[in-house]
């Protein structure tokens, strides 16, 4: 939350009166037992000249760092921060001021007459030594709560600026690995090239928009995954059947952007163009208690014998395509960044007889 807004200052600056009214009732209650006066007197003297004390004091503060031209230390803790020896001005003046003009307002109701400040009688003394002992206890709580959120907030940044990185690894290896497809199928089949190539203009139109966005929903993201496997049936064919099963109670959940082209890519590039007769890709989302679940399945040569392939020397060229490591490696440290411990990915061979791989990617479910 920004130390700047208006709603956080009157926060601190009422966490500071509720403290001030703790300490004013413990003064009240040392006193009377000490002096055996009367309670409700003993709580009235505390109370008025603690919160004359607490509001002289912080005025007085304030009213020093503007002198001072020291006005903007307010983001740091929400009081205006003088320097020490503004703040031992302020805490003597403020102190005598309190304690007078307290001590003043209830005199005027029980006929009482305080002694004055300066007499060296009790009260006077622990008035001082409460609007200290409370300045202090305020500007260290305050100041830790400063640091916590300026570290807080470095960290944000750290992460927003790793996120970015990520995001802008995932766009040159998505299109050096659809380049490579089509540098193959151009010397195979130069129609199917062309029809792929006409295929790859609207897909990038449409995609590298996306990974800049940071997160979309997943109706967004099946679309642009449906339209990266149109182009890849291009140059498949029939070797390629693609099944996307998206709830329609799900279709405005947001997650990342582009999250499951990686995944969706190594299961087409590793698991199903190696095997002669293709097989299935089938991408699904679906919901269970507290979190989403979204899981890319192909029936291709399952997960050993894609890492091996994808570790083999390849033709030049065509080297992004088969990539090790890379769709996986991007889409854990992009989940760690995001949701930490409450995200993961899970890579395991796919439980049935069809074989090949399945991928699945566990979020916390947002509400």
């Amino acid at each position: 939350m920004n130390p700047d807004c208006p709603t956080v200052s009157w926060r601190r600056f009422l966490l500071r009166g509720l403290f001030t009214q703790g300490f004013c009732v413990a003064i009240a209650l040392m006193l009377w037992s000490v002096a055996h006066d009367s309670l409700g007197w003993s709580l009235a003297y505390s109370l008025a000249i603690g919160n004359c004390s607490w509001l002289a004091i912080d005025g007085g503060m304030h009213a020093i760092a503007l002198l001072l031209g020291r006005g903007e230390q307010r983001r740091d803790t929400g009081l205006a921060w003088p320097g020490v020896p503004g703040m031992l001005v302020a805490v003597i003046a403020g102190s005598a001021i309190g304690y007078s003009l307290g001590s003043t307002l209830v005199d005027a109701f029980s006929g009482h007459r305080s002694p004055s400040l300066w007499s060296g009688r009790v009260p006077g003394i622990i008035s001082v030594l409460a609007a200290v002992s409370m300045t202090y206890f305020f500007f260290t709580r305050e100041r830790l709560a400063a640091e916590k959120a300026t570290a807080e907030a470095a960290q944000r940044s750290a992460v927003e600026h790793q996120l970015r990185l990520l995001e802008s690894q995932l766009e040159p290896h998505m299109l050096f690995n659809t380049l490579a497809n089509l540098r193959v199928l151009i010397t195979l089949d130069p129609p199917r090239a062309q029809a792929m190539l006409d295929r790859l203009i609207a897909f990038l139109r449409a995609t590298l928009g996306a990974s800049r966005s940071g997160a979309h929903t997943l109706r967004a993201e099946f679309d642009r995954l449906a339209d990266y496997l149109a182009l890849m049936q291009v140059r498949m064919g029939n070797r390629l059947q693609v099944q996307l099963d998206l709830p329609p109670e799900l279709a405005e959940q947001t997650i990342p952007a582009l999250l499951l082209q990686p995944l969706v890519e190594n299961a087409v590039v590793h698991g199903l163009e190696p095997r002669v007769e293709g097989g299935r890709l089938q991408v699904q989302a679906r919901r269970e208690p507290g979190r989403l679940v979204l899981t890319v399945r192909d029936t291709g040569v399952g997960i050993d014998a894609a890492r091996v392939s994808a570790s083999v020397a390849t033709p030049p060229g065509h080297e992004g395509a088969l990539a090790s490591g890379f769709g996986t490696q991007q889409v854990r440290e992009r989940l760690a960044m995001l949701h930490g411990a409450r995200a993961n990915l899970r890579l395991e061979p796919a439980p049935d007889e069809a074989g090949g791989t399945l991928a699945t990617v566990v979020l916390p479910m947002e509400a």
